[in-house]
């Protein structure tokens, strides 16, 4: 039964370790979609390691669990893991708890994603009754939607025709290419799915509120999908032009003053766009990925090294 909790000691330490170190790196700043590959990694690893306890432990609690598993493996595979006298009340709590654990994650992922779709669905409503169709219009005739109103603002909705919707305030206050790069930004929001990301990290934060790394992790990716989409845009469009953007549709908010609210991400993303930190090398950029990638690689590794070395 070494294996398993062997597994369970690295979830814990992953869960712990890994987030410290990404919080006092200063290189996801500078690259926030190698942030976000890492971050993914080192959730992944977290939850792949539980998920190999759960198999193993039930394997050592129910031999037709141990059947179906092993099922192709050689004998000696199966002596090396120790199952058979390593099963008991432990094996068995351990497994059911881990099950329910996971049962858990996919009903909160599920919730998430439903409610996901009904908002979508009653903004959807609500756009068509401030901005009908005229007789004889399309709904994919335009991706841009403006609206009537004293605030700027200017937000994506997803959907099957992705819309980017404006009000007429906002279009006042954006000069020359800022609303262009304002799209941009939204659909390097688009392009990348972060609303899968937004989905899956929300859903773990409330799944289980008591696990600091799945709210960092809620908290990291409602960041870094933010300053990713501001580097497409500043690629396009420069990053004086996404950053006074943002000044015009955030300034009347209250963000950019000494009390904090509930965007005062905004503020960073405009310093941070000014001060025009250079990237990091592609050598080093691809050195963090392949580093990030390798995370979720030891758990299997560690699940693996038994049945491997009785293949001797």
């Amino acid at each position: 039964m070494m294996v398993p909790a062997v597994l369970l000691l690295l979830g814990a330490l992953t869960a712990v370790l890994a987030p410290r170190l990404l919080a006092r790196a200063q290189w996801p700043e500078r690259e926030p979609v190698v942030a976000l590959w890492a971050w993914q990694c080192v959730v992944g690893a977290t939850l792949l390691c539980l998920a190999l306890s759960m198999l193993l432990s039930a394997a050592a609690a129910w031999q037709a669990v141990r059947g179906r598993l092993f099922a192709v493996a050689p004998h000696g595979v199966v002596d090396a893991y120790e199952l058979g006298a390593a099963g008991g009340p432990w094996a068995t709590a351990t497994a059911l708890a881990l099950a329910c654990g996971g049962l858990w994650t996919g009903a909160m992922l599920t919730r998430e994603v439903l409610r996901a779709r009904a908002r979508r669905r009653a903004q959807g409503a609500e756009l068509l009754v401030r901005a009908p169709l005229l007789p004889g219009e399309e709904p994919e005739a335009g991706r841009l939607v403006v609206l009537e109103g004293p605030r700027p603002e200017a937000w994506w909705q997803p959907g099957a025709v992705p819309q980017l919707v404006v009000t007429t305030a906002a279009l006042g206050r954006l000069k020359g290419s800022q609303l262009d790069a304002v799209l941009a930004h939204e659909q390097g929001h688009a392009a990348a799915r972060h609303d899968w990301l937004l989905h899956c990290s929300r859903a773990l934060s409330r799944g289980f509120p008591q696990v600091p790394v799945f709210a960092a992790f809620e908290a990291e990716m409602h960041r870094l999908v933010e300053l990713a989409a501001d580097d497409v845009a500043s690629r396009r469009y420069g990053r004086l032009t996404i950053a006074l953007a943002l000044v015009g549709l955030n300034e009347d908010r209250g963000v950019f003053g000494p009390s904090p609210t509930a965007q005062a991400h905004v503020p960073q993303r405009v310093r941070r766009l000014l001060s025009a930190s250079p990237r990091l090398s592609p050598g080093r950029r691809l050195r963090l990925t392949a580093l990030a990638t390798l995370v979720p690689a030891v758990p299997l590794l560690v699940a693996f090294v038994p049945g491997l070395s009785a293949l001797r």
